[in-house]
């Protein structure tokens, strides 16, 4: 009998019932079935349950057992659903199904919202309600209300949010909403999880794949290390709930020797303390604090080349070390007993041979994977946003121009060293720089993520116009914030 209602086609009957239960109000009549389920009975009518391939299924073997012909049984109550035939439909025996549910994400009160949705088209649900309106979505096979419930998470995503969201998308193999946390994640992995406590909910295997995306956005290499290091220090310290100063994390992977020799060259928006008195001071109170943490690896070996590390190494293959640039930062780098020596010494030598060569970088040939890259926030204050980089002795801009309330240009231009306020460090002389670039943009519009891009362009800069600037990247759009990036290498010349 149950492979009688089977060859039916539940598709079908749900097609059919469908025409007459969405937004109608139910009639005055009992309820048809009656769902015992988490420890409550649910009242259900046969044109609201079929749109649910759980209940639709229970209650055809329910029917199947319950009459000698359930065939029958079942054509006589499609004929009533055709127009004009509602009210010869003959009464029928209330029928009890029961549902065990073995999913703990999904509550009563979520599962009650997701009954309803099958009488109403519309149900009233925010973020904090629709991760088990999701799951009992899921397990009612309820496939319109899951639908709209990725919609909802889909626009929902925080910092607060995003791991769980992620979790449920992998959980319930919604490749859609996965994808939606990664192309989230990798415009706000930067400038806005990474200041917030919830980077420590990231899960590593996300974290891996934003870190190899080539549209990841990131204010400039250092940055990004920054945020890699307090996602460590966050899994190493459990107990830590408020994100710590990044003179704090770097103190917890320093070598214990560097506090006594008085280098402390991340004090203090990172510049050296002259006073000696204040760098052992300072010291005393970091190496007080970093006892608090934990401190179970050896500080002989980086901690890259530790058990504890290990683990954490293709996160960290996925930086560009060589674009870290500025000599404060590049301090920082050997101070911290982090990265394994072998990756300092490759650091160095590059930057010694790209120095020496006039800036050409050698050990760079991809731009999409191994460009040096910067970015810029463009929010709703800026007129015009704009930031100077030095590299190799080369001095440019990166700017931002909204030119209308939609329209929008991004570019890159040559700058002379008199022209900027910077820190000692080489000058190039050279009139000419073969630079080969990309710039991207991305904004968020109505929960899709819209994407400008140049193409790969190879040019030579000059310091006069019109060879000191870039091709600019025009763009419109209503969305904001928008993040642009940057990308580029000094080829040989």
């Amino acid at each position: 009998m149950i492979r009688q209602l089977n060859r039916l086609c539940v598709s079908q009957i749900q097609k059919i019932f469908s025409e007459t239960s969405k937004n109608k109000p139910v009639q005055s009549r009992e309820a048809d079935v009656i769902l015992e389920c988490l420890g409550s009975r649910w009242e259900l009518h046969q044109p609201q349950l079929f749109q649910s391939d759980t209940l639709s299924k229970l209650y055809l073997m329910a029917l199947a057992q319950s009459t000698k012909r359930p065939t029958k049984e079942l054509e006589s109550l499609l004929r009533a659903q055709l127009p004009g035939k509602i009210k010869e439909r003959p009464p029928t025996k209330k029928m009890i199904i029961s549902l065990k549910i073995n999913d703990p994400v999904v509550t009563k009160v979520a599962f009650a919202m997701a009954l309803k949705s099958l009488y109403l088209s519309q149900v009233e649900m925010n973020v904090n309600d629709v991760l088990a309106v999701l799951a009992s979505a899921h397990v009612l096979q309820f496939s319109s209300l899951f639908q709209r419930c990725v919609a909802v998470m889909m626009k929902g995503l925080t910092p607060s949010t995003i791991k769980s969201f992620y979790l449920a998308g992998c959980k319930y193999k919604e490749e859609q909403l996965t994808t939606a946390c990664e192309k989230w994640l990798e415009m706000n992995l930067v400038p806005l999880v990474g200041t917030q406590i919830h980077l420590r909910k990231i899960p590593q295997e996300l974290l891996h794949r934003v870190l190899r995306s080539p549209r990841l956005f990131t204010f400039n290499e250092f940055h990004l290390l920054k945020t890699l290091l307090l996602w460590v220090f966050l899994q190493l310290n459990p107990k830590v709930q408020t994100v710590p100063v990044q003179e704090t994390v770097l103190a917890f992977f320093t070598r214990e020797g560097d506090w006594s020799s008085g280098r402390l060259s991340h004090v203090t928006d990172g510049q050296r303390v002259q006073d000696r008195k204040l760098v052992q001071a300072h010291g005393s109170m970091i190496r007080q604090r970093r006892s608090r943490l934990m401190t179970s690896f050896s500080r002989k070996y980086s901690f890259l080349d530790q058990d504890t590390g290990q683990s954490l190494v293709p996160l960290f293959l996925c930086l560009r070390l060589h674009g870290i640039i500025k000599g404060k930062n590049l301090e920082e780098l050997r101070h911290i007993n982090f990265f394994p020596e072998s990756w300092l010494i490759r650091v160095t030598a590059n930057h010694y041979h790209a120095l020496e060569s006039g800036g050409d970088m050698a050990h760079v040939k991809d731009l999409t994977t191994q460009a040096v890259r910067f970015g810029l926030l463009f929010n709703q204050e800026y007129t015009t946003h704009s930031e100077v980089i030095a590299i190799y002795g080369f001095f440019f801009e990166i700017k931002g121009v909204r030119h209308d309330t939609t329209s929008y240009s991004f570019y890159m231009q040559r700058v002379r060293h008199s022209d900027v306020v910077c820190e000692h460090g080489p000058v190039s002389l050279r009139a000419e720089r073969l630079v080969k670039y990309e710039i991207r943009a991305q904004t968020l519009v109505d929960g899709q993520w819209q994407e400008f891009r140049t193409n790969q362009i190879t040019q030579k800069f000059g310091f006069s116009k019109p060879s000191c600037k870039s091709h600019a990247l025009k763009i419109h759009t209503v969305g904001l914030p928008i993040y642009a990036s940057f990308s580029f290498i000094f080829p040989m010349s």
